[in-house]
């Protein structure tokens, strides 16, 4: 890229990125940490790209999504997946109008920006199917009528890891639609400490103002699709893809017995955009190795389906990206 137009980008990342270190202040001054859980948030939100949230009951899931929403002054509905939610619950239905004999929509809570699908995996197939198809199409089917989203549309989903008595768990066909899976983890004792401090009082609803608007949020966006991405580092991102496919082909051969299936196309292209959203967030106007392997086990893990071999080895998904990440060849 001439050094003529890398200024030009840096110039407008320095003025759009500006909202970022503001946002992550704002936002600490509520949740305790998990710095790595609210910056994928970020980079879902950046790059346009539904989230995964898996973690134990407790973690601030919910806190971190409510204070993200209100922190960027968008719309936010908390959505309690149950065995009886029906799609209808999701997505809104028509009302028949015994005076005039004619239907009228009543829109459901997934007209909004920001989703908090809570424990998604407690739901059938038919209500997750809903949702999902909303966040592929952008757009939701009420009877005959069809309704666009708006430009500013995010899904994040949880899931409990410990509690899978009346689960339904999601099919890999549609885990694949999520950008990022996180794996939220518990927080320090420093943290901990500080967590019971803030919140063990009775009147704890420390309030948030917005930092950044959903305007800023779609002109960052604009800013991450013209980063710049050297053709070598665009190689690397489709060697970790295919090294997942054919690992025998990468030097890998002790994983064959390992993985069922590797990463879809979804995982090439949605490793791109979440590496350019990660060097946005250090304000740089283009991508290094180093963003590409920050993100890449949050994009590949949960697209990999692994054997019963490995179940058996307890070797998760994201062990074998790690093997990957160690052995394709860094540009």
């Amino acid at each position: 890229m001439p050094e003529r137009d890398l200024s030009e980008i840096e110039d407008r990342i320095a003025a759009e990125s500006a909202f970022v270190e503001d946002l992550l202040e704002e936002m600490s001054r509520v949740v305790v940490g998990q710095r790595y859980m609210i910056e994928r948030l970020l980079i879902g939100l950046l790059a346009d790209g539904h989230v995964l949230l898996e973690g134990v009951p407790g973690l601030a899931k919910t806190l971190t999504v409510r204070t993200l929403s209100d922190a960027i002054g968008t719309d936010f509905q908390r959505i309690q997946f149950t065995p009886d939610l029906l799609p209808a619950d999701l997505l809104g239905t028509q009302i028949y109008d015994q005076e005039t004999g004619s239907f009228s929509i009543n829109k459901g809570p997934i007209f909004t920006n920001v989703i908090l699908a809570d424990e998604i995996n407690r739901s059938p197939a038919k209500v997750q199917s809903a949702l999902l198809e909303s966040m592929q199409e952008r757009q939701v089917t009420i009877g005959e009528t069809t309704f666009p989203l708006d430009d500013l549309f995010l899904v994040l989903a949880t899931q409990n890891p410990i509690e899978q008595e009346g689960t339904y768990p999601l099919p890999e066909a549609q885990v694949d639609r999520f950008m990022l899976k996180i794996n939220v983890t518990y927080p320090t004792g420093e943290e901990e400490l500080e967590i019971m401090r803030r919140m063990a009082q009775t009147d704890a609803s420390p309030s948030v103002e917005a930092v950044a608007s959903p305007r800023q949020i779609l002109r960052a966006r604009a800013v991450i699709n013209d980063l710049y991405i050297d053709e070598r580092l665009e190689q690397y991102i489709v060697n970790l893809v295919l090294a997942s496919r054919d690992p025998e082909a990468h030097g890998l051969g002790e994983m064959a017995p390992l993985l069922e299936y590797g990463a879809s196309p979804r995982a090439s292209i949605n490793l791109n955009l979440a590496a350019r959203a990660h060097a946005f967030l250090r304000h740089r106007a283009y991508v290094t190795p180093e963003d590409v392997r920050a993100v890449a086990t949050d994009v590949m893990q949960h697209r990999l389906v692994i054997t019963y071999e490995a179940e058996a080895e307890q070797v998760a998904a994201a062990d074998l990206v790690d093997r990957i990440l160690g052995s394709v060849e860094v540009p």
